[in-house]
């Protein structure tokens, strides 16, 4: 009988699927993205054989520097990966809610609760810091969405922080690639346990989305509200 394939094993070629279409994007938007990669991972293993060498223990120190090469190799992938992603995703709608859902520590996301019809909008995270409502727009349009997004919040959570963030890149706004970074120097000031009642009380609140103003596409249709139960 043949032995089925373990989970490791079938896992493994997803990876390094996964590693290859990274690289590939990575390559197109930075041609020389790859190659800092590799010299930074020789220029780690040629640190470590040397300091071999030097103390005598080079048997020892060969098989140390192919880890460090392959550990500064990775870490300096995921970054060029990191900033190709965001150089993708800034200047398009949602750039900002894909990076607040990527960011760690147990962040709640809420994607435009409240948005207009020049495609601005506000997203929410709550945390650890409290309330966090992020825009995307020009800074004439958000000034109100975030004022108005901000009063809705203040009355379900009165006692909580609220932090307003613009992501954009005019003056005054922060660019989508240091979002994650702004984010995590926010002061702690819930518990986990107030985390979840503001994330239970927040979750109550309807959208403020608004509807495009102006006459309504051809052949679009009204929707039709429910049908009166009778008894």
């Amino acid at each position: 009988m043949s032995k089925k394939p373990t989970d490791g094993a079938q896992e493994r070629p997803g990876r390094l699927k996964q590693i290859r279409m990274v690289a590939q994007v990575l390559h197109q938007a930075n041609p020389k993205a790859l190659p800092i990669v590799f010299a930074s991972a020789l220029g780690a293993l040629v640190v470590v054989v040397a300091i071999g060498w030097i103390v005598g223990s080079l048997w020892f120190f060969v098989p140390l520097g192919i880890l460090a090469a392959v550990a500064v190799g990775m870490v300096v992938f995921g970054q060029l990966a990191q900033r190709a992603q965001y150089s993708v995703l800034a200047g398009q709608p949602g750039a900002a809610a894909a990076v607040l859902k990527n960011v760690r520590g147990g962040w709640t996301v809420t994607e435009a609760v409240s948005g207009n019809r020049n495609l601005d909008m506000v997203h929410r995270a709550v945390g650890r810091p409290g309330v966090v409502i992020v825009s995307e727009g020009p800074r004439s349009r958000v000034g109100q969405l975030l004022g108005a997004e901000k009063k809705r919040i203040s009355r379900a959570v009165p006692s909580v922080p609220i932090y307003d963030i613009q992501v954009g890149d005019e003056e005054g706004q922060i660019p989508v690639d240091k979002l994650q970074r702004h984010l995590m120097k926010l002061p702690r000031n819930l518990t986990k346990a107030q985390v979840n009642d503001v994330n239970s009380r927040l979750a109550a609140l309807p959208r403020a989305m608004q509807m495009p103003k102006g006459p309504m596409p051809k052949g679009a249709r009204m929707p039709r509200g429910p049908k009166p139960k009778t008894r």
